[in-house]
């Protein structure tokens, strides 16, 4: 029976949002949005009338990164080692928590209280509602403000509701540290295949494509995706290694 309310509850909940969001005059639908008002200069082709349009990428007017949201182009391009120092630092302090918190034998942390049955439903319905969303950031960082850092922390926090809402519940803390390690790697390699093989560290060397389009800006969905998949799982293992005590 519980399951089933929960079933129902995350269907209305959803269903509210989409309703929400559709009869919403500051949402605008997917594909819909004027790209000209969110770029820089360098991205609009003025005709002699004053109209504006995207332009297609190329090497004549590769001015930039490729990006449609400008800042992404500054954190992927022009201050890649400032990028790679964040994700460094961010890496020491997870380490920093884990050589002091972490042991061979823990177990949940006993909180002074035990969620209830409303918070169990409510946090399986948000759980889903912020990993989706933080998602949704991660592979449009290049098209709309968000990216890998945002996106990733977004990911954690659906992480540590499910923490808060479930006494007995627990991360695979093994998966995390793979994945964090897999797209760690990948992500310094990318950086040095730029800077080895073409002009400086993470360029972008692959097709920028066309503008506003999902597929495009090269390596940048790329590098975010790795950045976002890094954030989220060290942020979640500084969780558990907070939310775990070791046995005695």
């Amino acid at each position: 029976m519980k399951n089933f309310l929960s079933l129902v509850l995350v269907l209305a909940l959803g269903g509210m949002i989409i309703l929400s969001l559709q009869n919403n005059q500051y949402f605008t639908a997917y594909g819909e949005v004027d790209i000209t008002k969110r770029v820089s200069e360098s991205y609009i082709d003025r005709d002699v009338n004053g109209g504006t349009q995207a332009v297609e990428f190329g090497v004549a007017n590769n001015l930039e990164s490729g990006p449609a949201n400008i800042v992404t182009a500054i954190v992927a391009d022009y201050r890649s080692f400032d990028t790679l120092g964040e994700v460094t630092v961010l890496f020491v302090s997870s380490l920093g928590v884990a050589l002091l918190l972490a042991s061979g034998k823990q177990k949940r942390l006993d909180l002074h209280f035990h969620p209830n049955f409303m918070l169990r439903v409510g946090s399986r319905a948000l759980f889903g509602i912020i990993l989706m969303t933080g998602i949704f950031v991660i592979v449009h960082g290049h098209l709309t403000p968000g990216g890998g850092f945002p996106g990733g922390t977004m990911i954690a926090s659906s992480i540590l509701l499910l923490y808060l809402a479930d006494d007995n519940f627990r991360t695979k803390v093994k998966s995390f540290k793979t994945l964090e390690s897999i797209a760690g790697s990948l992500y310094v390699i990318i950086g040095l295949v730029g800077l080895f093989a073409f002009d400086y560290f993470l360029v972008n060397f692959l097709d920028n494509g066309i503008l506003g389009e999902l597929f495009s800006a090269g390596i940048v969905p790329i590098v975010y995706a790795l950045i976002g998949l890094k954030v989220g799982s060290e942020i979640s293992g500084i969780i558990d290694n907070f939310l775990t005590e070791e046995v005695a």
